[in-house]
């Protein structure tokens, strides 16, 4: 490794609890689950006001088949040969280096350390390295583009 990089630890805040119990590619719209944080870690006023937001975001790590080899190239997504090979920074599959996972989610309460969501892409059990409320002002700003095998790919995934 490069001396100008160095390795880091994260540690979970919390864990998925309920929901979805398999990792699959599409529907995920209605999958509810609760975020349980850290009591160990986090103060019991940790999460006051952030009932006032709509949606947030969750950081997380893909654990589900962790010893899958990672892809460091690029692919096909999803292996579908009609879709153009694009690299693994391009896509949103979990076979990346650091297994991080990021999904903006529907809050629909909060008790305690306790975080009630909807439509959140993450399986029970794992683990939250981070939530932040989603604001306005981090949206897109100017012109945006995707490719259309991209919303392709999106065209079932919150149904």
């Amino acid at each position: 490794m490069s001396k100008s990089f160095e390795d880091i630890a994260m540690t979970p805040i919390g864990r998925v609890r309920g929901g979805r119990v398999e990792a699959t590619k599409d529907y995920w719209g209605n999958n509810r689950a609760t975020i349980v944080l850290r009591d160990d870690l986090l103060a019991p006023d940790a999460l006051n006001g952030l009932d006032a937001h709509s949606h947030i975001e969750v950081v997380f790590h893909f654990h589900i088949d962790a010893d899958e080899p990672s892809e460091a190239g690029a692919r096909h997504p999803r292996g579908r040969a009609d879709w153009p090979v694009v690299g693994i920074y391009a896509q949103h599959g979990r076979m990346r280096i650091n297994r991080i996972g990021v999904s903006i989610c529907r809050l629909l309460g909060v008790n305690g350390l306790e975080i009630e969501v909807e439509a959140l892409d993450a399986v029970d059990g794992t683990p939250v390295l981070d939530i932040k409320p989603v604001w306005s002002g981090y949206r897109p700003r100017g012109e945006f583009r995707e490719p259309e095998w991209a919303r392709e790919i999106m065209a079932n995934y919150w149904e």
